[in-house]
């Protein structure tokens, strides 16, 4: 597809901010910090835009947003997360995390730096801008809910539209991906209580032991999916969290099951969540043990994709080579959060390239990104915001 003026420049000025976005992201990799704890990458984001004479203002402790005012009244944001993982790092790379115990393991360092590429790019066609900007530099995606918290600081105030990129290990590097409707699950996380009575195994009639409802109620959690939901219906629940004894010979008097339910409709979620609570309380009584489910963390709401801008962006990406229609995830992803107070799009960039080894998935140690391709990922951005303030959608 062809390009125009400012598109061409876009397009070679982002290839041109090849290294300067490689090496941002190997700096923000090499010290990752954890949800609302990103403090270094801040001050380093905003050092990035004040020094391109970019508004700046912080948010929610450790949030960053720039503003570039261009002439016209739109306003458009695009969205980048901050936080890495309580993960060990097992690549052995120049820039591997320097922080034991953290790790850049889902591609956000490259997110920050593929959005300030992006600042660099359109503070230098600024005067082509038909409106603002908001570059949003987030922080606590993973379960912290950082985008709820910016949208209640009124960062999405009279924003118009909002667009965010995520890079994928699943989709062959450089291809561009997003999709109209339903695109990321609903996460719930919750926690189940079950408790007993204590004592030595070798006596367990004398105990209301715990662990015997535990391991029902795992089993009877899969048989709500297969029993209480219709078969074409997108439903998980995962409990691959237990704490009970620490020792063989010990009976607990509690047992605690950790676990996420994912689905992409609201009201079936509340229906998953009351079953699950019956399914507990009446197989842990069955036992002479009370049985209780709570909510922990802040539930994200399914990510739902504004079917004509899902439409914009594969248009515009289609001017940077080959593009595909992204699955659904049952991953979440708290840009759900923004999409609920504006139109927008979420998209996604692959990484995988197998030649470089870059095969691992995302939350795995060995995680990593092929940086060839992350000019692109600036590229997109600018061309949405230019594309999308002069009226492209």
């Amino acid at each position: 597809m062809a390009l125009d003026n400012v598109e061409h420049s876009i397009v070679e000025l982002s290839k041109s901010l090849s290294n300067y976005i490689i090496n941002l992201r190997r700096e923000i990799h090499s010290y990752p910090e954890l949800r609302f704890e990103e403090f270094r990458t801040a001050n380093l984001i905003e050092g990035e835009l004040r020094s391109l004479g970019i508004e700046v203002v912080r948010v929610a402790g450790t949030g960053v947003v720039g503003i570039i005012r261009g002439s016209g009244d739109r306003v458009v944001a695009l969205r980048a997360d901050m936080d890495a993982l309580p993960i060990n790092e097992e690549n052995d790379v120049p820039y591997k995390s320097r922080i034991p115990g953290k790790m850049h393991a889902c591609g956000h360092d490259a997110h920050v730096a593929m959005l300030l590429g992006a600042a660099r790019v359109l503070s230098e066609v600024k005067e082509y801008i038909k409106g603002t900007v908001k570059l949003i530099f987030q922080p606590a995606e993973e379960g912290g809910g950082g985008a709820k918290k910016l949208v209640e600081e009124g960062v999405m105030d009279g924003v118009n539209a909002i667009f965010g990129i995520h890079v994928r290990a699943d989709l062959p590097s450089g291809v561009i991906a997003t999709r109209k409707g339903p695109m990321n699950a609903s996460a719930t996380t919750f926690t189940i209580r079950i408790k007993g009575l204590g004592g030595h195994a070798a006596h367990p009639e004398l105990t209301k032991d715990p662990t015997v409802p535990a391991a029902d109620i795992y089993n009877a959690l899969q048989k709500i999916v297969s029993r209480n939901v219709d078969a074409f219906t997108p439903i998980i629940i995962s409990t691959p969290r237990f704490e009970a004894s620490k020792a063989s010979n010990v009976i607990p008097d509690v047992v605690e099951i950790h676990g996420t339910l994912r689905v992409f409709d609201m009201a079936l979620r509340e229906k998953i969540l009351n079953r699950i609570k019956e399914v507990v309380k009446h197989y842990s009584a069955a036992w002479e043990c009370e049985g209780t489910v709570e909510e922990v963390e802040i539930v994200y709401p399914p990510v739902v994709n504004t079917t004509e801008l899902a439409e914009f962006v594969m248009n515009v990406a289609s001017k940077l080579g080959q593009t595909a229609e992204a699955p659904m995830s049952m991953g979440s992803e708290d840009f759900s959060f923004y999409l609920q107070r504006a139109p927008g799009a979420f998209i996604i960039l692959g990484i995988r390239n197998e030649s470089k080894g870059i095969i691992y998935p995302h939350h795995h140690p060995r995680f990593n990104v092929d940086e060839d391709v992350l000019w692109k990922g600036t590229a997109l951005h600018a061309l949405i915001a230019y594309n999308y303030l002069r009226g492209g959608s």
